[in-house]
């Protein structure tokens, strides 16, 4: 299989097999978290809560917060400072929103904000467009450097999406675009735009402003 018809198959398939993958993780979560067989020393140590860890704190190797958080480590800057490093967004991390534009023969805007209380990192890549439930993907719309992105707050990222390149009539008649950070992003969103005639798609790079994000032909 091409790489192409690979990353097709699995923006098709990647929202179906994300719920499986999170439930059969939260399963071995469960069933090792009920385990009797710690170790004596380690159930002796810790009169309450879990064992190895004193009541009120966290296991060791626990993970604080999730996607689209800081694991609170960060890099070392120097002289003893520490910056907080910031995480890739996920779709699932991301408020959407996409309109149609008539600019520029007609495209799509994608907007992205974070949702409350998330900060995350759009990659310096193009976003990953897709339509159709053959997963028709959409080609770069410039080939300039693409810039990461901060979301939080009301910071928003806007990329632009030209259903149709070419000149002729044909193409497919669709009403959403399914979307997602990166080929490996696990949960894909699809986004309502109205009827859409798709042939040779493109999509441009992340910017923080809707006028830099406009697919010029």
């Amino acid at each position: 299989m091409s790489s192409g018809n690979h990353r097709k198959a699995f923006l098709v398939s990647a929202a179906l097999l994300g719920g499986a993958v999170l439930l059969t993780g939260c399963q071995d979560s469960d069933a090792a978290a009920t385990d009797t067989g710690a170790a004596p020393a380690a159930s002796a140590a810790a009169p309450s809560g879990k064992a190895g860890a004193p009541s009120g704190a966290p296991a060791s190797g626990a993970k604080q917060g999730g996607k689209g958080s800081t694991d609170g480590s960060g890099a070392d800057t120097g002289n003893g400072v520490r910056k907080p490093v910031g995480q890739t967004c996920g779709a699932n991390d991301i408020a959407w929103s996409a309109k149609s534009e008539s600019q520029a023969g007609g495209y799509v805007l994608i907007t992205a904000k974070a949702k409350p209380g998330i900060t995350c990192y759009l990659p310096a890549a193009l976003p990953t467009v897709a339509f159709g439930s053959d997963g028709t993907q959409a080609g770069p719309a410039e080939h300039t450097a693409a810039q990461q992105i901060q979301l939080s707050g009301s910071t928003a990222a806007y990329a632009g999406v030209n259903p149709k390149t070419t000149k002729t009539n044909g193409g497919k008649e669709l009403e959403s675009i399914i979307v997602a950070v990166g080929n490996s992003d696990p949960d894909p969103v699809s986004l309502p735009v109205g009827t859409i005639t798709v042939d040779h798609p493109v999509v441009t790079n992340w910017h923080t402003s809707p006028k830099d994000a406009v697919p010029v032909k």
